[in-house]
């Protein structure tokens, strides 16, 4: 059985400037802004919630079935997934639109200036839920608008329990918006500061939603993950990462341990525990898709983060 990941595919390109932004910004003239960087160094990487999800439900020895929209330049992507053994089935290519990217430039202070492209993204609602055969969960990641209201409906319409998990979409939804999403997801998980903004939104308490869900997951970073259920509360430990290098993408490495638990019918604490080891993998590389344990190395440093296996 697969778990359907509905979400966007991106490249990122990732360029250092190797200076401060504020030794060439006059704030003073900021109205009349005409900058240009040099960017020596730069690096080209596969992305999107969908894809990044899917590449490490894939590390897991997980079933993942993504499905997004992408443009006529996607060729290196789908060469990558086809290398990885990730399918393409429900990849819809949109001829005269770009994949979605995103374009990072960061500084010595790692202050960040970011153009994003959606692209292709905001064709996702063409893709749908009932195209996809042997299905036993899905999720509703980061994506266009319409794709991710449409998605979720039609989860629902299929009987297919689904995670919502809004993400940097969080901008495009508001109170009402995400009080629907919560009506029809099976499970939510957001961060700590995502939370928040839910909270403000929607007014809903965490036991307001923990009503209309089967568990709420909080992420916090280096703090570990918060999962709230109606019966029990669990606080989840982080795992312990080689190193710390580059934290995108951490999000999607998590989500894809909860599909793995849920899939695999694990109980929460297990499940929680091999989403923030997953985390703990990807952050310790540059790039959301560049690390590549196997499945033994997972539940080795399993082992030695929480003892016991999975």
């Amino acid at each position: 059985m697969s778990a359907l990941i509905c979400g966007s595919f991106a490249f990122d390109s990732i360029m250092l400037f190797k200076d401060q932004f504020k030794n060439h910004i006059l704030p003073e003239q900021v109205h009349i802004l005409n900058v240009s960087f040099l960017v020596p160094e730069m690096r080209r990487e596969f992305g999107g919630c969908a894809g990044n999800i899917a590449y490490n439900l894939m590390l897991l020895g997980g079933n993942p079935l993504p499905m997004g929209a992408v443009g006529a330049d996607f060729a290196p992507y789908a060469v990558w997934m086809d290398q990885c053994g990730i399918p393409r089935t429900h990849i819809a290519t949109i001829e005269d639109a770009y994949t979605a990217q995103a374009f990072i430039t960061t500084d010595l202070d790692d202050n960040q200036i970011t153009a994003f492209h959606p692209g292709a993204m905001s064709f996702a609602h063409q893709n749908k839920v009932s195209d996809a055969q042997g299905v036993k969960l899905g999720i509703v990641s980061p994506d266009g608008r319409d794709g991710m209201l449409e998605h979720a409906a039609q989860f629902v319409e299929a009987g297919i329990p689904f995670i919502f998990d809004p993400g940097q979409g969080m901008p495009m939804f508001d109170g009402e918006d995400l009080k629907k999403f919560i009506s029809q997801a099976t499970w939510v998980t957001v961060n700590d500061y995502e939370w928040q903004l839910m909270h403000d939104r929607t007014g809903l308490s965490t036991e307001q939603v923990v009503e209309q869900v089967e568990a709420l997951i909080v992420t916090k970073a280096a703090e570990g993950a918060m999962i709230y259920t109606r019966d029990k509360t669990y606080q989840i430990p982080p795992a312990k990462p080689a190193q710390v290098l580059d934290p995108t993408g951490c999000g999607d490495a998590f989500r894809s341990g909860l599909l793995y638990g849920l899939m695999n019918e694990l109980d929460w604490e297990t499940t929680g525990r091999i989403a923030s080891l997953m985390g703990a993998i990807k952050i310790a590389s540059n790039g959301t898709q560049n690390h590549s344990p196997s499945l033994d190395e997972i539940k080795a440093l399993y082992k030695e983060n929480f003892g016991g296996t999975f």
